[in-house]
C-alpha cells in the first residue's frame, strides 16, 4: 500500500494528538508543593522579616559557611561572636519540602553546626532568624551542594 498525502496528514495529526495526550498525563503526575502551608498569615508577618534584615546590614559583617563532611559549618558575622546568640537555622529546598532541614541552636563563640542529610544536592537557601540582646536579626544565603 502506498501512502499518499491524506494518511501523511492523518498520521501526522495522530502522533500530535498522542504526543499532546502524553503530556497532559505527565503533567498530572507532578508534585506541586506550596512553599508555606499558612502563606497568607506569614506574608503579614513579613515586615518583621524585613526590619530584621535591615538590622543584620546595618551589624555589619558577612555569614559564611563551610561544608566539611556530613556537617555545615554557619560562622556568624564578627559582630556576633562575643554575645551569646540564640535562634533557628533553616535550609529551605524550594523543589521538596521533605528536603527541608532546620535546627534550633544558641551559640556563644559566633559558630554552629548543622547536620544535613547524606544525599543533599541541588540550591538550598540557608535562612536564619537570630536572636541577641533582645534583638533580631535575618540572614538569608543561597547555597549549592
Amino acid at each position: 500500500m502506498k501512502f499518499n498525502w491524506g494518511y501523511k496528514i492523518l498520521l501526522v495529526y495522530g502522533l500530535f494528538v498522542a504526543g499532546i495526550m502524553f503530556l497532559v498525563y505527565k503533567s498530572t503526575q507532578q508534585k506541586f508543593d506550596l512553599v508555606q502551608k499558612d502563606y497568607y498569615a506569614d506574608e503579614l508577618k513579613y515586615q518583621n522579616v524585613i526590619n530584621a534584615s535591615q538590622k543584620a546590614k546595618d551589624l555589619g559583617g558577612e555569614l559564611k559557611t563551610i561544608r566539611k563532611g556530613g556537617h555545615l559549618i554557619v560562622e556568624l558575622p564578627a559582630g556576633m561572636h562575643q554575645s551569646t546568640v540564640k535562634g533557628t537555622a533553616h535550609l529551605y529546598y524550594a523543589a521538596d519540602e521533605q528536603k527541608d532541614i532546620s535546627k534550633d541552636f544558641v551559640s556563644t563563640n559566633g559558630e554552629f553546626d548543622m547536620e544535613l542529610l547524606t544525599m543533599m544536592s541541588g540550591a538550598y537557601t540557608l535562612k536564619l532568624n537570630i536572636e541577641m540582646n533582645g534583638e533580631q536579626y535575618y540572614y538569608e544565603q543561597k547555597i549549592f551542594f
